[in-house]
């Protein structure tokens, strides 16, 4: 799990395999403050002992069946107020990476990848550094469920769930991390429209009715996202509401 990927520019020319580590992302981060590495390295792992959430929730993954890493991007080119540009790219990539693997993949927002029908893959968390230049650093981290099959989270599957059989987790690694170095080039391209739209296209529940809870539990129909990556969700009562995370939940 620490072969220098051969089909990229720069993402994935330098990996650093740890058999253990407290969180990839507070790795990727203190190295990259400490000059240890740059723009591209991806620090993976196989046991993640305080990996987290968006919302503060620890990732469930059993030792060497999933993908666990971070890699370190530099995007001076994004405003801060567009970086949820960086989460359309990176999620889209994921989705279309996985879709050459298994069917039905779609991106729940704001930072998930699921089936349609049998539930979460696999999650992302961007933490990034805002300073003079705009973002300085955006550490990515990915978790995804490759051949895991018994989780206690009864929302949780893997790929190994859906296809049936185990994958090669390095197959993986590498178009997922193939297809996130096109995205990345294409935003920084003024690609934004084009991945946004491609993006909608693939988002989970798209303008079908279904249950949220805001503190009240409602019916509702996702409309779409802002440019500061909202959520635009009408109510079953008429009101247009816009959420930023942590305040809707899918039910």
């Amino acid at each position: 799990m620490h072969k220098i990927l051969a089909n990229t520019l720069f993402l994935g020319k330098e990996v650093l395999h740890l058999p253990e580590c407290h969180s990839t992302n507070d790795v990727a981060l203190q190295k990259y403050r400490n000059k240890e590495i740059y723009e591209g390295s991806i620090i993976i792992t196989d046991k993640q002992t305080a990996g987290r959430g968006q919302r503060g929730n620890t990732w469930e993954s059993e030792i060497g069946q999933n993908l666990t890493f971070s890699l370190v991007l530099t995007p001076h080119f994004l405003d801060p107020r567009a970086q949820f540009n960086l989460n359309i790219a990176i999620s889209l990539a994921i989705q279309e990476a996985l879709m050459r693997f298994a069917t039905n993949i779609q991106i729940k927002w704001p930072n998930d990848i699921v089936h349609s029908s049998l539930g979460k893959i696999g999650g992302i968390l961007i933490e990034s550094t805002i300073g003079g230049r705009g973002l300085e650093v955006s550490i990515v981290g990915i978790g995804l469920n490759i051949n895991q099959t018994n989780f206690s989270f009864p929302k949780a599957c893997s790929l190994a769930n859906i296809c049936g059989y185990m994958l090669n987790r390095n197959d993986i690694l590498e178009a997922v991390i193939t297809r996130i170095e096109y995205n990345y080039l294409f935003l920084q391209q003024d690609g934004a429209g084009a991945l946004r739209n491609r993006y909608l296209k693939n988002l989970f529940q798209l303008k079908e009715w279904s249950t949220y809870d805001d503190g009240k539990i409602f019916r509702g129909k996702i409309l779409g996202i802002t440019e500061e990556g909202r959520l635009i969700v009408e109510k079953a009562n008429g009101p247009i509401n816009l959420y930023a995370f942590k305040e809707v939940r899918f039910l």
